[in-house]
């Protein structure tokens, strides 16, 4: 059980809270873009979707390589294997997601792209309260 009396501000703060912003509203954004895709004929503008999904993945890329930076250089009382899973996990959902949605070449294939970009900040979330030692 955790006593949060002898933590300090800094302990329970997100890895970076400017790359969990930035990715939480990317995704959501991604999500909203394929729900729009969803409702009209045939998946238009498909590949500008994944081009900006492909910038996401390298701000995630970036907090991945932060997370595992700060993770082994901090003696954090933290699951430090569960943290470092979630990160590398996250960093496939969008690829399997996109090549998914591609393969796929239906309106359900947009839908699986939906998805990937709502389990994104699901993971952002979970990250965040690992780091800071929550349901550790």
């Amino acid at each position: 059980m955790r006593d949060d009396r002898y933590c300090s501000h800094e302990e329970t703060r997100p890895v970076s809270p400017i790359l969990s912003a930035v990715i939480t509203v990317g995704a959501l954004l991604g999500a909203g873009w394929c729900l729009l895709m969803l409702t009209m004929k045939g998946p238009k503008g498909q590949k500008v979707l994944l081009g900006a999904l492909g910038l996401l993945e390298l701000v995630m890329l970036a907090q991945t390589v932060l997370g595992i930076v700060r993770v082994t250089g901090a003696h954090r009382h933290i699951a430090t294997g569960t943290f470092v899973g979630y990160l590398l996990g996250s960093l496939l959902i969008l690829p399997a997601a996109g090549w998914w949605s591609l393969a796929e070449r239906s309106r359900w294939g947009v839908g699986v792209l939906l998805v990937g970009c709502l389990v994104v900040p699901v993971l952002v979330v979970r990250m965040n309260q690992i780091w800071s030692g929550y349901g550790a």
